[in-house]
């Protein structure tokens, strides 16, 4: 007899894999996936807070653009995902959950070509407690930050805007920013403007104007919000390159990802910013997005009482 929801832990988090729903630590994939084994695979994550998804569409529709440029087609409709994952919220009870859709494609069938047009591609989601990228204390008084060394993939050989697991240029500017005793790195390009940091975009706020980069990042969710953040404020925004030299003199630096929001940096490598504390706008963006959360900005409640599929 199988197990009914009631009877089944799901509290550390829960998982469909490939149509099968199951806790979070019973959750697999083959080795010899090409997920695993190439990284051949797209993924996204959608945060919920104060009970309810952000911006749950946008990264539905993201996530769907991303499969689509690595020609990857699961069974799976938009609307299936987000069935799935409010599924998996409801079992896990959470109020505050990291919430991750993976595509990944699987190994050619023994009769197959030997090439990922013949690997099936499948999904993988699954929700967590929620996730800090920075702690609040860090937020509240800001990150610390380093230029790395290593510059971020070129765009022409990894599209940036297709979230991926090729991480090995940012792993390695994370172990440089380990080394010198800062919390995080800011990757730049071939170039020497400012691309992002390891899971999250990057923003270098420059005479009252806050600007982003045109390319060499992902085009971010939370990193759309601080735009409508700013249009709504009435604080000049700009998408346009960021030198290196401009990044290093800017009047303040901040951060934007799902799993923390908006992140002031308070040091960049050697460089104590403002007071040592976030920056004005910095602070009125960090606060005024919290704020409209709680309010139900692009907010899409989840059912906690709604029957269990």
């Amino acid at each position: 007899m199988s197990e009914t929801p009631t009877e089944t832990d799901w509290s550390a988090g829960a998982a469909y894999v490939d149509g099968q729903v199951m806790p979070i630590k019973a959750a697999k994939i083959p080795i010899t996936d090409w997920g695993y084994r190439r990284s051949d695979v797209t993924y996204d994550v959608v945060g919920v807070y104060f009970g309810a998804f952000f911006r749950l569409d946008d990264h539905i529709k993201r996530f769907r653009r991303s499969m689509d440029k690595l020609r990857m087609k699961p069974e799976e409709s938009d609307e299936d995902i987000k069935r799935i994952l409010t599924d998996l919220v409801r079992r896990t009870g959470l109020r505050e959950a990291y919430v991750a859709m993976d595509c990944v494609r699987g190994k050619p069938a023994p009769h197959l070509p030997y090439h990922p047009a013949y690997g099936r591609a499948y999904l993988v989601c699954f929700a967590i407690p929620w996730v800090w990228l920075f702690s609040e204390e860090q937020q509240a008084r800001g990150v610390h930050a380093t230029i790395a060394k290593t510059p971020r993939i070129p765009p022409e050989s990894v599209d940036p805007t297709v979230k991926n697991f090729h991480w090995g240029d940012l792993t390695q500017a994370l172990f440089e920013a380990h080394d010198g005793g800062f919390e995080t790195a800011l990757l730049l390009d071939q170039e020497g403007n400012l691309t992002e940091g390891p899971g999250y975009n990057a923003f270098a706020i420059v005479n009252g104007t806050v600007v982003s980069p045109p390319r060499g990042a992902l085009e971010g969710i939370t990193r759309l919000s601080v735009k409508e953040l700013c249009e709504e404020l009435g604080i000049p925004f700009e998408t346009r390159p960021i030198p290196r030299a401009e990044l290093e003199e800017a009047d303040e630096i901040l951060l934007s990802t799902t799993a923390g929001g908006v992140m002031p940096v308070s040091r960049l490598g050697s460089r104590i910013l403002g007071n040592d504390r976030p920056g004005p706008i910095s602070a009125k963006l960090r606060e005024t997005f919290w704020e409209k959360r709680r309010q139900g900005w692009h907010a899409t409640p989840v059912d906690y009482d709604a029957p269990i599929a």
